[in-house]
């Protein structure tokens, strides 16, 4: 059966690729080598495998080198578009904090201005008062000069009386006339004198409450140019506030409970931002104080905002030249628990808030790593470095360079895997990015 079969192969193989012989010949001799069907099929398929391949590889070099190319070309368009981003967003940052400086600026020169007409207005309160007692003590005298005048008045018609019925009768002694002429001339006097006096008083009264209106309009322009100062400078407060309160709440932190954990850790009191009390009666406070209160009370906020920013990951990791490779989220069927920044091998990699590391070192799929433990519970993670540069229970700042950018680990290719974990639990580190652009 197989003989048969070989019969038909030979027979078939036969048409295409029929017997030949390669004779050789030599001086003393010929020899020949005899090529079957069967070997010049094998030579011929074994020659055709030898020119495919050349052709595939030659066709894959060919495309991926017009892939790569692309790829390089499109690598530097992306690197142009995020540098141009980066300048934009850094060119806009610095004028935001220009615009802070002036701001903090002008606060603190209103500031000055407040200080200074609550002085005025304090001086004047003072003086409005001693005016009103002196009115109120001229008054009271004024009071009393015009009773004792009313009394010699009543005196003299009395003795004017008393002197027309004696001088009607004819047993009167000229001694006794005389008295009376002397009496009557001292009650004249007397009365001419309390009329000077109370004449008097009446013009200090009138100066003293020309005096008091001429107080209370200065104080009324005083109030109107104080209402306008505190208006100015809520505003100025808010627009101020507002901003940060609002990166803090997109970064997912509870604001009150981060104030709270500042305030605990910067308690002490005094100095400019300490509550005023002006109020020696023991009185309700008045609504300056109250308005120049919530204004200090604002400003204190705004102090533990920027100390909570401070100690938050709210800056860049890498400052120079890069791009964003991969983002938080599922990939390849797995969690991505962080972001990817991708720059040249060695790239400086820089702290993004204040706080200690827990660990600088190597760690399983990490590669070289540093953990930096921030305030109100949230951790940063460095990975895929290449050198370190800080070690572990150091206490960094923010923008201080802790490692190299490298490609350590279970890594594809030189880049930083950057990771935010709050309270244990990784959170998209693009919040807190996003949220600082928004502001600053």
């Amino acid at each position: 059966m197989r003989s048969k079969i070989a019969i038909k192969m030979d027979a078939f193989l036969e048409r295409y690729f029929p017997e030949r012989r390669v004779f050789l010949k030599s001086d003393t001799d010929t020899r020949f080598i005899r090529l079957r069907p069967a070997s010049q099929l094998m030579a011929f398929l074994g020659c055709s495998a030898i020119v495919a391949w050349a052709i595939i590889a030659t066709a894959i070099l060919i495309m991926d080198s017009i892939g790569s190319g692309n790829f390089r070309e499109q690598a530097k368009r992306d690197q142009r578009t995020y540098e141009t981003r980066l300048n934009a967003l850094s060119a806009e940052r610095d004028l935001r904090a220009e615009e802070a400086i002036a701001a903090q600026e002008r606060f603190n020169t209103a500031l000055r201005e407040i200080s200074k007409m609550q002085s005025e207005l304090l001086a004047s309160e003072t003086r409005r008062r001693e005016m009103e007692t002196g009115i109120e003590v001229i008054q009271a005298t004024l009071r009393k000069v015009m009773n004792e005048r009313n009394d010699a008045r009543e005196e003299a018609q009395q003795l004017a009386l008393a002197l027309e019925e004696n001088g009607g009768q004819t047993g009167v002694t000229g001694d006794k006339g005389g008295l009376n002429q002397q009496a009557l001339n001292f009650l004249t006097a007397a009365l001419e004198d309390t009329a000077s006096a109370r004449d008097t008083i009446t013009e200090n009264a009138q100066e003293a409450l020309l005096a008091a209106d001429e107080m209370a309009l200065q104080i009324e322009l005083m109030k109107d140019q104080n209402n306008q100062i505190f208006r100015q400078l809520e505003e100025a407060m808010t627009i101020s506030v507002e901003p940060l309160d609002k990166m803090f709440r997109a970064a997912g932190l509870n604001t009150e409970s981060l104030l709270n954990t500042v305030r605990r850790g910067y308690s002490g009191q005094g100095g400019p931002l300490t509550p005023l009390s002006f109020s020696t009666r023991g009185g309700d406070p008045s609504e300056d104080t109250l308005r120049a209160n919530r204004l200090l009370s604002q400003m204190d906020r705004l102090n533990m905002y920027r100390i909570a920013a401070q100690k938050a990951p709210f800056a860049l990791p890498v400052k120079s030249a890069f791009r964003y490779t991969s983002g938080f989220g599922m990939r390849w069927g797995r969690m991505h628990n962080g972001t990817d920044f991708a720059a040249p091998h060695g790239t400086p990699i820089y702290a993004t808030a204040d706080g200690v590391v827990t660990h600088a070192g190597w760690q399983s799929g990490y590669g070289r790593l540093v953990k930096i433990q921030h305030e109100f519970g949230i951790e940063t993670r460095y990975a895929h470095n290449s050198k370190l540069f800080v070690q572990e229970g150091q206490r960094v700042s923010r923008g201080q360079k802790i490692a190299a950018m490298g490609n350590t680990g279970r890594s594809t290719g030189t880049h930083l895997h950057y990771e935010i974990r709050v309270g244990g639990k990784p959170v998209n580190p693009m919040i807190y990015i996003k949220a600082a652009n928004d502001v600053f």
